[in-house]
């Protein structure tokens, strides 16, 4: 396997665990300066949301970021790091020479930093703002996307642990993107992000090399099998989750009733479609690159999972 190293990327004088400062709040809040962009907020502008009170509404949007920044935090270490760790360790089942290795631990530190500092935000903006996070538990989001790789390919957790991770650092965002840019947020909430985008770009290269490696290995049986298994991680990936949203619209101050509206209303399955193929359209351009359109049923099966259009259902 070719190896992403110092070659391409120094990572001790430009990983932002080695060279960026600890990222502390301004005295922004109450200064007009926002938690997060409201058009990437899917509830902000519903009817029943304006209508609450200024200060419900703050705290909404507090929410909205210390839910992004929790799910970052737990997803980097359960879920990210469970697979890294085994690349690292040498019990991933790929070969890899030692300098892969060495880049997997070098991931191993910046996912454990991202979801440090992922934390760090979310107390240093509760505690200056007297908002607290409502409570989150990460376990069913876990549990839901281990089930896809349990059912496609039973029997092997560790390839399902691995396609995992590929699929989701290859997955692109509008937050990395548009957060950084926006300078009504915070500045503390774009710092990190930018920080964030900054390492995962040399994530994506990794996993899309380790993929590439991780495929080749792959018997034509087993190809058919991860094909199959690739559409439902990567929708399971992407799928809003969405029990800590109607957790803090409660919070606000709505009814159930209100709450289930404001959720029917702001997320309808159109829009979560487009922006899940949106999202996963770089891990497509991998998988047909790679081949694993050209598996048989594989296309159909991303056209079912509506990652795929009819008109690119159809092939090249």
């Amino acid at each position: 396997m070719t190896s992403a190293g110092s070659g391409e990327r120094d990572w001790y004088t430009r990983a932002g665990v080695r060279r960026d400062p600890r990222r502390l709040l301004r005295d922004e809040l109450g200064a007009g300066q926002l938690y997060f962009p409201p058009d990437l907020i899917p509830y902000a502008g519903h009817p029943l949301v304006l209508a609450l009170p200024e200060p419900a509404r703050e705290a909404l949007a507090a929410r909205h970021l210390f839910q992004y920044l929790g799910f970052t935090t737990h997803f980097e270490t359960e879920v990210v790091n469970r697979a890294t760790q085994r690349i690292a360790t040498g019990r991933s089942g790929v070969d890899t020479p030692a300098e892969t290795r060495l880049d997997a631990f070098r991931i191993y530190c910046d996912e454990g930093y991202h979801a440090l500092y992922s934390f760090d935000v979310i107390r240093q903006i509760a505690d200056a703002s007297g908002v607290e996070p409502v409570p989150y538990d990460f376990a069913p989001f876990r549990e839901r996307l281990d089930a896809v790789g349990v059912e496609a390919l039973p029997g092997q957790p560790v390839l399902a642990q691995l396609l995992q991770v590929v699929v989701f650092e290859t997955l692109v965002t509008a937050i990395l993107n548009d957060v950084p840019k926006d300078p009504r947020v915070l500045t503390v909430v774009r710092r990190i992000v930018r920080d964030h985008a900054r390492d995962e770009g040399w994530h994506h290269a990794f996993f899309a090399r380790f993929f590439q490696e991780l495929w080749a290995r792959q018997s034509p049986a087993e190809r058919v099998r991860v094909a199959r298994c690739l559409p439902g991680l990567v929708r399971s990936s992407l799928l809003p989750d969405l029990r800590p949203v109607r957790a803090a619209l409660t919070v606000a101050g709505l009814g159930a009733a209100q709450v289930e509206e404001v959720v029917r209303d702001s997320y309808p399955r159109a829009a979560t479609e487009r922006a899940m193929r949106e999202a996963a359209r770089h891990a497509l351009r991998l998988f047909e690159e790679t081949g694993v359109l050209a598996v048989d049923g594989a296309r159909d099966a991303f056209l079912t999972a509506g990652l795929l259009t009819e008109s690119e259902g159809d092939g090249p």
